[in-house]
């Protein structure tokens, strides 16, 4: 196999009545594509579900790991309230807007002009080190805002959180390592995501129905009108979803190590290749979906199909350009004719391992378990770059 700098990971997924990702009207998101309308699960949607769940692959059971959190309120629930009980309401007034302005900008002592931000667990440590030793420095609020100020000024601020990150192991956590983050009011905090993820989208058209539903009053009187007491309708969908994900190597490794991506070879890989064992689970395993208790909307992928390789990935939703009758036979029958073409256009020479639960085959696939084909990308992580194939 070439040297692996990427590995691209193709599902598919069934789903059955279930509105699994909703717009701001309530209804499925869609996506209009080949002239036909497919129903959609945004990438956002994808990542947060598993980058919250909890079971034997969630990401945060990874040993190192540190925790991110994305809010508004940082400052104030993570900075602030733990020195309530201990230090005068007057004094954290006065310091707590100072800080408020640093992480989020100019405007950000007001909750309603802040933008929600990831932090690393190492960070917000740092940081409520830094406002808990200039809250207990003064009891003159006046002289604790004035250090409060000295340390949040502009370049002080920028160039000692880069101190802070540049010596600690994940200082944006691993959610910011994995999918990265954007934090205008300090551009060098800002984090390359190496997990690219693609919106799913069903491999055929549209498959939608308003469900009505009413509601009856337990507690009615018997002389009572027997009607509902409120009538609703959602709508459902059903439908075989193609999913696409790419995973960076060197950034991945340069993310969750410190090494610069060029020398990511030269890194410790051993953590990058568990989160990699654990992402194949999470997209095989973890359903996203609204409206948990009516519709249970839980499934696992009828396909895991990776690629190791060294070229620029290149997705295989073209497969489902012209939309294919909903079932999974002709799915992946449609999906091997295009990695066929592919293969004989181009001929990059990706080393694949598919799990399915189809007979078919796919070119240059060899059929593993969902769990040895975890093992198998770990083990590509871990041996990358040497030349060797994975086992």
């Amino acid at each position: 196999m070439p040297e692996a700098r990427f590995l691209q990971i193709h599902s598919l997924h069934g789903y059955s009545a279930a509105l699994l990702n909703r717009d701001d009207s309530g209804l499925a998101k869609r996506l209009p594509y080949g002239g036909a309308m497919r129903t959609r699960i945004s990438s956002q949607c994808l990542k947060r579900h598993w980058r919250v769940t909890d079971g034997p692959h969630a990401l945060g059971g990874i040993e190192g790991a540190e925790e991110s959190l994305r809010s508004r309120e940082l400052v104030t629930k993570k900075l602030r309230q733990p020195l309530e009980a201990s230090v005068s309401e007057e004094l954290l007034d006065e310091i707590e807007p100072v800080f408020q302005k640093a992480v989020y900008g100019d405007k950000g002592d007001k909750k309603s002009n802040r933008q929600p931000l990831l932090f690393g667990a190492p960070e917000l440590r740092f940081l409520a080190e830094k406002f808990a030793e200039i809250a207990r420095g003064s009891d003159d609020p006046k002289a604790a805002k004035a250090a409060a100020e000295a340390f949040c000024k502009e370049k002080d601020f920028r160039d000692s959180m880069k101190v802070m990150r540049g010596n600690a192991a994940l200082p944006g956590g691993l959610t910011a390592a994995l999918f990265g983050r954007m934090v205008t009011s300090d551009p060098e905090a800002n984090i390359e995501a190496p997990l690219h993820v693609a919106h799913a989208f069903t491999v055929h058209e549209e498959e939608s129905e308003s469900d009505y539903f009413s509601v009856v009053d337990d507690l009615r009187e018997p002389d009572e009108d027997a009607g509902a007491d409120h009538i609703g309708d959602a709508e459902l969908t059903s439908g075989l979803f193609y999913g696409y994900v790419v995973v960076d190597l060197p950034g991945l490794v340069s993310n969750v190590t410190g090494h610069d991506a060029k020398e990511w070879l030269e890194a410790d890989r051993g953590m990058a290749a568990e989160v990699v064992r654990r992402l194949v689970h999470l997209i095989a395993e973890v359903s996203p979906g609204a409206k948990l208790g009516s519709t249970a909307p839980y499934g696992y992928a009828d396909l895991v199909l990776i690629e190791a390789g060294d070229r620029q990935p290149r997705s295989l939703a073209e497969a489902f350009r012209a939309p294919v009758e909903p079932r999974l036979e002709l799915a992946v029958e449609r999906l091997a004719g295009h990695l066929a073409s592919l293969d004989e256009a181009y001929d990059t020479g990706e080393a694949r391992r598919v799990m399915s639960r189809t007979k078919q085959s796919l070119p240059a696939s060899e059929p593993l378990s969902l769990p040895k084909l975890a093992e198998w990308a770990a083990a590509v992580v871990g041996s990358a770059g040497t030349g060797a194939s994975a086992p």
